[in-house]
């Protein structure tokens, strides 16, 4: 066997995505309950009122709220020894601030963890996946203020509490680095600046934006901190949207930029968290950018005394860089776009496929940081076609996961310290970035359209049976 015995073989879904309910059971407006629908060809669009006669797909979901024992019970059946999920901070405290938690969120997560230990399904659980309260986004204006730092960590602290011996796999935030960007202000941050239009293109102030994630650092480390002291057992982790970025040439002009945008949307935040202190490289970035990032006293002790104890990420794919052909052909991507790779084919999407890319990546993740490592979101999302109202046939989806899990073996063979692959998606859940049904990611096909019809009703797909045996062979069997 290559993977280790107790290797975490799952999958792994967002609650903005799946959960739906969204007004239901004592919940609190999230920042992704203000997204509308979009398309391929159309952004989605934050709105900060509801809107009567636009469609907010994250409202209904998938319904995981009203169908989460069958869901889990499905993929107790595929096998799954782990589900990475989310719990929805506004589902605990509706608004973000309350000196009390909403019991009925509590109880909810409660039925939802006690499923998945009948099943000897190991919960890893997300404390925040780009789902703010609205009440936080409006009235303080996110991570801008510190006093978020504090909010985010009484929900830490009661949702540890509450869980303890029932979840021993934590993430703080998810892709953190996404913060690195200024489409990454609204969703990781709560900020959103007057006058902005595109809230994936939002007007930008580098110095707001990168004091907002210093705050996100603190508000980490804190629940780090206050994870184990709950209890010591809990294994607390990073999660970082890793983006392989190769050189378009071997142009040491090329070879230098590509270094430099690595650190600064891939190295960064996980150095960090990790190491427990700002890198050498951004003090350069932060002078030559008029970033000034103000500390109070304790924050170094903090981000010290709150390193993680394992590296997640997502992988979908790779791109190029370059600093002497920007003109090239552009590919779409999860959160940065790059230069076609000649070498490589894409999805309908336009995201490229690179499964040797995540050895390169998981090696150097490991030689970088040497602590456990695990893929917490990898996946094709395809336009799946249902036949005779029972069967689909994705076999393009097969063989995406086939070639990834081929070279995490090649990447444990190597020496790596993988622990865990929790595949994006185990059901179909609606589009983060489109907000659509019909780009699927899921090994189960559920009855829901773009328009929000459908019956809910799930099928497996012929990956479902696939990935079963995979599990069930320790992936020996692909």
């Amino acid at each position: 066997m290559i993977f280790p015995e107790n290797f975490l073989w799952g999958g792994a879904t967002a609650a903005n995505q799946c959960e739906g309910a969204f007004n239901e059971g004592g919940k609190g407006d999230c920042l992704s309950d203000h997204l509308t629908s979009g398309s391929l060809n159309t952004k989605r669009r934050f709105t900060k009122n509801i809107e009567m006669g636009a469609f907010y797909p994250g409202h209904e979901a998938v319904d995981f709220y009203h169908h989460y024992k069958e869901d889990i019970a499905l993929f107790a059946k595929m096998g799954m020894k782990a589900y990475r999920l989310s719990i929805t901070w506004s589902r605990i405290f509706p608004n973000g601030d309350e000196m009390e938690p909403n019991e009925e969120g509590l109880k909810f997560y409660d039925s939802v963890f006690d499923e998945c230990i009948r099943y000897g399904i190991e919960p890893i659980v997300t404390l925040m996946h780009f789902d703010m309260p609205y009440h936080l986004f409006e009235e303080y204006g996110g991570f801008q203020n510190r006093k978020v730092i504090g909010f985010f960590a009484s929900f830490a602290k009661t949702v540890f509490q509450r869980y303890k011996g029932k979840v021993h796999y934590w993430l703080t935030f998810n892709e953190i680095n996404f913060a690195c960007i200024p489409m990454g202000n609204l969703e990781i941050l709560g900020i959103y600046a007057e006058r902005t239009k595109d809230y994936t293109q939002p007007l930008d102030d580098p110095q707001k934006r990168y004091q907002a994630l210093h705050h996100v650092f603190l508000a980490s480390a804190k629940a780090v901190e206050i994870g184990h002291e709950i209890d010591p057992t809990n294994k607390i982790g990073c999660m970082i949207s890793h983006v392989t970025q190769y050189p378009l040439t071997p142009h040491p002009e090329d070879m230098l930029y590509v270094q430099q945008q690595d650190h600064q949307f891939n190295d960064f935040t996980a150095d960090v968290q990790i190491r427990g202190k700002y890198p050498y490289y951004m003090k350069r970035f932060f002078d030559e950018n008029n970033i000034n990032i103000q500390w109070e006293k304790g924050d170094e002790g903090t981000l010290k005394n709150g390193c993680v104890d394992f590296y997640s990420f997502s992988y979908y794919m790779s791109n190029c860089q370059s600093k002497i052909k920007e003109s090239e052909e552009h590919s779409a991507g999860n959160l940065l776009e790059g230069i076609t790779n000649p070498y490589l084919e894409s999805s309908e999407w336009g995201w490229q496929i690179d499964p040797v890319g995540l050895r390169y990546t998981l090696n150097k993740i490991y030689d970088r940081y040497a602590i456990p490592i695990m893929i917490v979101e990898n996946g094709l999302g395809a336009n799946d076609k249902i036949e005779n109202d029972k069967t689909i046939n994705d076999g393009y989806r097969i063989d995406y996961l086939k070639a990834h899990i081929e070279q995490m073996k090649e990447a444990v063979k190597d020496g790596v310290d993988l622990i865990g692959y929790t595949m994006w998606t185990p059901i179909d859940i609606i589009s983060s970035s489109t907000g659509e049904m019909k780009k699927r990611y899921g090994l189960i096909y559920v009855d829901k359209n773009d328009d929000g019809t459908g019956s809910f009703k799930r099928i497996p797909k012929r990956s479902f049976y696939w990935y079963k045996n995979v599990i069930a062979s320790n992936g020996e069997n692909l």
